[in-house]
């Protein structure tokens, strides 16, 4: 029912949004005398501000068509390199052939679009052949395709794995830190000869019990009735996954937003102060963050149920009981891959410690094919994006990738 309520309420806004764009528009005009009165600059910005307002769900375009390799411009060309249902396999195809290291890149499965990593693809793509995990909108999935859960999350890695063949590397960004050690723990365990060369896990919550966050705390304080009862819906008739259960990305979103309230009110407050001095630069910072955060799209909600109880409730994974079709998840038959983790030092959604754990688990990888990062002074979203990510982070996983190879 809230899901239709919500519905309602974002087709009430849209004409509001729209009319406070158009409003925008006219109060930017050269208008002669006025066009620069403080007055005028003000109600621009509050309309532009209005405008944003709300959701999309809508993915973004990545909008990498470029990339420059050895001072030179190559074009790039996003092509599928797989298809599933629920997830499509992104290739990055560079217009100039080169040899570099596969990498496939797993998106979290959280509430976003895959393109939240466009930073994280930019640093990768001048010395790498970028595949990205391209998470399907659950609304928008038909019933005929079944149900989607942690399984089926952990047997699409395998699949997508051994497309891209032996010597490929995974990274796993936030959420699928787990399915991904999960992966390539049963690859190992079964002899295959497609193990991935290495597997990055960046922020992922393998042992949420090392450094419990509100987001931890919140997530054991309710059991899984009452997430099913609370956050679970239906998908509306109007969209062609209408009857899905879904976890509503607008909720995820929500969950988002109010952990850190004061600091988005903040960076509103000075988006609206930048818009009305005239400084376009840092306006339009804020302005692309919020865009491309605010694209918000629906998960399944066996995956979202199975992951709350399987990581967060039960800990399956540090404790030794994850199962996977039956078949037990056992870190410790890794050898063949190497194993680096990077964390950020001000995580508040997977604080310092429950990445790392990761290490303990794969006890049987030599202390030479390891490696850690604390990432000093980010939080969550700085693991895998911004100006340290490009300047710290990314040398550092650049050089373990390489040294793999």
């Amino acid at each position: 029912m809230f899901y239709e309520a919500y519905q309602i309420h974002n087709d009430v806004l849209g004409p509001v949004r729209l009319m406070a764009e158009t409003v925008r528009c006219v109060l930017n005009q050269p208008w002669p005398w006025f066009a620069n009165a403080p007055l005028i600059r003000s109600a621009s910005a509050a309309m532009e501000l209005l405008s944003n307002a709300g959701m999309s769900h809508a993915r973004p375009d990545f909008g990498i068509r470029t990339v420059l390799i050895e001072g030179q411009e190559v074009a790039v060309t996003e092509e599928i390199a797989a298809s599933d249902p629920f997830c499509n396999l992104l290739h990055f195809r560079k217009d100039k052939p080169c040899e570099a290291p596969r990498i496939l890149v797993v998106a979290p499965l959280s509430g976003h679009f895959a393109t939240l990593l466009r930073g994280t693809v930019e640093a990768l793509l001048p010395e790498h052949d970028v595949f990205v995990t391209d998470w399907t909108n659950a609304r928008n999935v038909p019933l005929l395709h079944g149900r989607y859960g942690l399984d089926d999350f952990v047997d699409l890695l395998i699949r997508f794995i051994r497309l891209l063949g032996a010597g490929v590397h995974v990274m796993a960004v936030c959420q699928p830190s787990v399915p991904v050690l999960a992966a390539v723990s049963l690859l190992a365990a079964g002899g295959d000869p497609c193990q991935p060369a290495s597997m990055i896990l960046m922020g992922g919550p393998i042992d949420p019990r090392a450094n419990p966050t509100e987001v931890n705390r919140f997530a054991e304080a309710h059991s899984l009735d009452w997430f099913e009862r609370t956050v679970i819906t239906t998908v509306p008739g109007r969209y062609p996954g209408a009857f899905r259960r879904v976890y509503p990305g607008f909720l995820q979103l929500a969950g988002f937003l109010s952990m850190n309230l004061d600091r988005h009110i903040s960076e509103h407050w000075a988006m609206f102060h930048n818009l009305v001095r005239g400084d376009g630069d840092g306006a339009a910072a804020t302005r692309a963050f919020y865009k491309e955060y605010s694209s918000v799209m629906d998960l399944p909600a066996d995956f979202y149920l199975h992951t709350i109880k399987r990581v967060f409730h039960d800990h399956d994974l540090p404790r030794g009981s994850f199962r996977v079709r039956g078949c037990r998840v056992e870190p410790a038959a890794i050898e063949r891959t190497a194993l680096m983790t990077v964390e950020g030092e001000r995580d508040d959604v997977c604080a310092p410690g429950q990445t790392v754990a990761a290490h303990q688990l794969c006890s049987r990888i030599a202390a030479v094919k390891k490696s850690h990062h604390l990432q000093l002074k980010v939080g969550h979203y700085g693991v895998f994006h911004g100006r340290r990510w490009h300047n710290e982070t990314y040398p550092k996983v650049r050089s373990f990738i390489r040294a793999q190879c």
